[in-house]
Protein backbone atom coordinates (compact mmCIF):
# COMPACT_ATOMS: atom_id res chain seq x y z
CA UNK A 1 0.00 0.00 0.00
CA UNK A 2 1.38 3.34 -1.03
CA UNK A 3 1.05 6.36 1.24
CA UNK A 4 0.48 9.89 0.09
CA UNK A 5 3.29 12.30 0.92
CA UNK A 6 2.55 14.46 3.94
CA UNK A 7 0.90 17.74 3.14
CA UNK A 8 3.03 20.80 3.73
CA UNK A 9 2.48 22.63 6.98
CA UNK A 10 0.82 26.04 6.80
CA UNK A 11 3.22 28.95 7.17
CA UNK A 12 3.86 30.12 10.70
CA UNK A 13 1.97 33.23 11.62
CA UNK A 14 4.00 36.09 13.05
CA UNK A 15 1.15 37.17 15.30
CA UNK A 16 -1.20 35.02 17.28
CA UNK A 17 -4.91 35.49 16.65
CA UNK A 18 -6.73 37.27 19.45
CA UNK A 19 -8.31 35.07 22.08
CA UNK A 20 -12.06 34.91 21.36
CA UNK A 21 -13.03 35.90 24.93
CA UNK A 22 -10.68 38.86 25.27
CA UNK A 23 -11.60 42.04 23.47
CA UNK A 24 -8.87 44.42 22.40
CA UNK A 25 -10.77 47.48 23.55
CA UNK A 26 -13.28 47.78 26.35
CA UNK A 27 -14.62 51.32 26.15
CA UNK A 28 -17.59 50.60 28.43
CA UNK A 29 -15.58 48.84 31.15
CA UNK A 30 -14.62 51.36 33.84
CA UNK A 31 -12.12 48.88 35.29
CA UNK A 32 -10.27 48.28 32.01
CA UNK A 33 -6.54 48.50 32.65
CA UNK A 34 -6.95 48.65 36.43
CA UNK A 35 -5.36 46.01 38.61
CA UNK A 36 -6.97 44.85 41.82
CA UNK A 37 -3.95 46.17 43.67
CA UNK A 38 -4.37 49.67 42.18
CA UNK A 39 -8.09 49.66 42.96
CA UNK A 40 -7.52 48.59 46.55
CA UNK A 41 -4.66 51.05 47.09
CA UNK A 42 -6.91 53.88 45.88
CA UNK A 43 -9.77 52.83 48.15
CA UNK A 44 -7.46 52.48 51.16
CA UNK A 45 -5.92 55.90 50.51
CA UNK A 46 -9.28 57.66 50.20
CA UNK A 47 -11.40 55.67 52.65
CA UNK A 48 -9.09 53.73 54.96
CA UNK A 49 -9.57 50.18 56.17
CA UNK A 50 -12.06 51.19 58.86
CA UNK A 51 -14.48 52.68 56.33
CA UNK A 52 -13.94 49.77 53.95
CA UNK A 53 -14.86 47.36 56.76
CA UNK A 54 -18.08 49.32 57.34
CA UNK A 55 -18.97 49.34 53.64
CA UNK A 56 -17.94 45.77 52.83
CA UNK A 57 -18.29 43.30 55.68
CA UNK A 58 -15.24 41.09 55.29
CA UNK A 59 -12.73 40.26 57.99
CA UNK A 60 -9.65 41.15 55.96
CA UNK A 61 -10.70 44.82 56.25
CA UNK A 62 -11.78 44.65 59.90
CA UNK A 63 -9.16 42.60 61.75
CA UNK A 64 -5.46 43.41 61.38
CA UNK A 65 -5.92 44.63 57.81
CA UNK A 66 -3.02 44.82 55.38
CA UNK A 67 -2.88 45.35 51.66
CA UNK A 68 -1.22 41.95 51.16
CA UNK A 69 -3.77 39.94 53.17
CA UNK A 70 -6.67 41.79 51.56
CA UNK A 71 -5.33 41.15 48.05
CA UNK A 72 -4.81 37.48 48.84
CA UNK A 73 -8.41 37.15 50.07
CA UNK A 74 -9.97 39.19 47.25
CA UNK A 75 -8.16 37.19 44.57
CA UNK A 76 -9.68 33.99 45.95
CA UNK A 77 -13.23 35.16 46.71
CA UNK A 78 -15.12 36.45 43.68
CA UNK A 79 -18.12 37.95 45.51
CA UNK A 80 -15.85 40.03 47.74
CA UNK A 81 -13.80 41.21 44.79
CA UNK A 82 -16.96 42.24 42.96
CA UNK A 83 -18.07 44.29 45.97
CA UNK A 84 -14.71 46.07 46.09
CA UNK A 85 -14.86 46.75 42.34
CA UNK A 86 -18.44 48.06 42.61
CA UNK A 87 -17.46 50.38 45.48
CA UNK A 88 -14.52 51.68 43.44
CA UNK A 89 -16.76 52.34 40.42
CA UNK A 90 -19.32 54.13 42.61
CA UNK A 91 -16.54 56.28 44.09
CA UNK A 92 -15.18 57.14 40.64
CA UNK A 93 -18.64 58.16 39.43
CA UNK A 94 -19.12 60.37 42.49
CA UNK A 95 -15.74 62.00 41.91
CA UNK A 96 -16.65 62.66 38.26
CA UNK A 97 -20.02 64.11 39.31
CA UNK A 98 -18.39 66.43 41.82
CA UNK A 99 -15.78 67.51 39.28
CA UNK A 100 -18.45 68.35 36.71
CA UNK A 101 -20.35 70.38 39.30
CA UNK A 102 -17.23 72.40 40.15
CA UNK A 103 -16.56 73.40 36.55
Amino acid sequence: MRRNPPSPLPPLSTSAPPHPHVSQEQPNNPLHGMTLKAILEDLIERRGFENLAEEIHINCFAYEPTLTSSLRFLRKVDWARRQVEELYIADQREIERLNRRDI
